[in-house]
């Protein structure tokens, strides 16, 4: 079933610097990612952002245009565009410096959409925070709200001053993804799985943990649900975790599960079905592995 999405967050370019020292930009951000992979299963998805004038903000006009996602009109500054430039180990995973502003403007948002997702740095960077919690009490009257916290320590600071902010826009969610390092670094403990599972208390109906090489975990009112990893030859992980984002919401529309009136339905989904949810989540993000960069698959890919 295709579903209509609002995603709000940063997009930015990507300064990506490898193992032996070459570097190469491409369109980035979280939240961007996540539009342009629901675009690319063939959903119609709208993006509020913030991105300049320059040929950077040019690159990413047209990464999100071939991609098929919808840019506000808001999201277009006369400003420099955001960048992160992301260091790369001999693992392929990222750590992240960013050079980033945030102060999106919510004009022209599409009226009618089944679910609206916001990611990292775009729901704890003030001022913009404020804008993206806004926007998501608006619409979680009739859509479902999706969050994945993302962390970006050089941004976010002291991981006690965030967990507020963070869990505030968790309470505003009906799911909420966050990989094992996020949690950790939120919380700084090794029960991850406690933590996660801890969350539906303050709301949500679905929270998920990813782990890397041992899969994901999913936690509702029917219990734990373990699925395992699709196992690839890796390039690297940037980008993962936003393609697994953008799987459970495709997989919940799917199943017709989106949409403010289908929270009751959402809330007592049995294991089965949530390990479908999350298996569709894995298989995606393990194609995002398998190549360089934030390139999430397109529908005519799949099987």
């Amino acid at each position: 079933m295709t579903a209509t999405f609002l995603i709000v967050g940063e997009a930015l370019t990507d300064i990506v610097v490898d193992v032996d020292g070459a570097r190469r930009e491409h369109p980035g951000g979280s939240p961007m990612n996540v539009a342009v992979a629901l675009s690319r299963l063939g959903h119609d998805t709208h993006l509020l952002t913030r991105i300049g004038d320059d040929a950077r903000g040019a690159a990413i006009r047209e990464h999100l245009e071939a991609s098929g996602v919808r840019l506000t009109s808001g999201s277009s500054v006369t400003a420099p565009t955001s960048t992160a430039l992301a260091r790369l180990d001999a693992n392929g995973a990222a750590t992240y410096e960013f050079d980033l502003v945030w102060d999106p403007q919510p004009v022209d948002l599409p009226g009618q959409v089944q679910a609206v997702h916001a990611s990292s740095i775009g729901a704890v960077l003030e001022p913009g925070a404020r804008t993206v919690r806004d926007i998501l009490r608006r619409y979680r009257e009739s859509a479902t709200i999706s969050y994945d916290p993302n962390a970006r320590p050089t941004l976010m600071g002291d991981p006690e001053s965030v967990r507020t902010e963070i869990e505030a826009t968790i309470a505003l969610s009906d799911v909420v993804k966050a990989s094992d390092e996020d949690v950790a670094w939120l919380y700084g403990t090794e029960d991850v799985e406690g933590v996660v599972d801890s969350w539906r208390e303050l709301g949500p109906a679905l929270t998920v943990l990813t782990r890397g090489d041992e899969g994901a975990v999913g936690f509702s009112t029917s219990g734990r649900v373990q699925v395992s990893p699709v196992v690839v030859d890796a390039v690297d992980t940037v980008g993962a975790g936003d393609t697994f984002s953008a799987g459970i919401l495709d997989a919940l529309a799917a199943k017709e599960l989106l949409g403010a009136e289908n929270r009751t339905a959402l809330a007592v989904l049995p294991n089965d079905e949530i390990a479908d949810v999350l298996q569709r989540a894995v298989a995606l993000a393990a194609i995002t592995v398998s190549r360089a960069g934030a390139n999430p698959p397109w529908s005519h890919e799949l099987t």
